[in-house]
């Protein structure tokens, strides 16, 4: 696809687009148009509403307040050039996404427990960058009396984001603010095996990637023309210490995208 911005750059050769020193020499991964859609998918599988809990959350009747901390790990230069390694984007805002988050499990109805969460993320300015971040997720899970959890659950995310981040694509031109949208949903299956303590456990699962990207200083619409759908999945473990600490840590991919740490902690009640 022939972009806005390739024919800025092919019109206007002499133009001076900034380049990160530390990527002086590198190559962009992908053509412009795979490099746009995978920065496009990246942030938002980044903030995916992964479980970071057991496939039975709590015991039936019970909740939990937490604060998650998702793992965003910073972009290389060959994933940030673009304009045919011309320039850089400036996207390494945060290494980390704080969500507060509140999940409940019901009491038991037949022969499964049905749980739910919500997170939420205000609109805080951080490194020039306005985030707002709204997830929720529904399933079922169910304990065997072998200790063995199995579940089920969707998710769903909206992250809006407002800064420059695509940086002015001549070199000392004014800064202009960007907007960037991406949504997620999936279907996740999860098994683990309750140990007492904790309650280890594995998950896997298809996500759907939907964004859109505005660009300040030229109105221009990054389109992304391959938005991720595909398998993720995690492995972690999950606990009560103290009996009101509640915890849980895992590794999550999408794979060929994301491959990251994710924990929370909050009051068990």
């Amino acid at each position: 696809m022939f972009s806005v911005l390739t024919f800025l750059w092919l019109v206007v050769p002499d133009a001076a687009a900034y380049v990160d020193p530390k990527c002086e020499g590198k190559t962009q991964t992908f053509d412009d148009e795979g490099q746009q859609n995978f920065l496009l998918n990246y942030f938002a599988l980044g903030t995916t509403f992964s479980a970071i809990h057991a496939p039975l959350p709590h015991e039936p009747g019970r909740g939990a307040l937490s604060l998650e901390i998702a793992g965003i790990p910073p972009l290389s230069c060959e994933r940030r050039l673009v304009l045919n390694s011309s320039k850089t984007e400036d996207t390494n805002k945060a290494p980390a996404a704080p969500r507060p988050r509140l999940s409940f499990t019901m009491p038991e109805v037949g022969p499964v427990a049905v749980f739910g969460s919500v997170g939420y993320v205000p609109p805080v300015t951080f490194n020039g960058v306005r985030n707002v971040i709204v997830s929720g997720e529904i399933g079922v899970g169910k304990e065997l009396e072998s200790g063995v959890q199995v579940g089920a659950r969707y998710h769903a995310t909206m992250l809006k984001t407002i800064g420059e981040i695509a940086t002015p694509f001549v070199e000392g031109d004014p800064a202009y603010d960007e907007f960037y949208s991406g949504s997620t949903f999936g279907l996740d299956l999860s098994v683990g095996k309750n140990l007492g303590a904790v309650t280890p456990y594995v998950s896997v699962g298809a996500t759907d990637v939907s964004t859109f990207f505005l660009i300040g200083d030229d109105t221009y619409v990054g389109l992304n023309t391959d938005p991720f759908f595909g398998v993720v999945a995690a492995a972690g473990v999950a606990g009560v210490a103290r009996e009101h600490i509640d915890w849980g840590a895992e590794f999550y991919t999408a794979p060929g995208y994301i491959y990251t740490g994710r924990a929370r902690v909050g009051y068990l009640f």
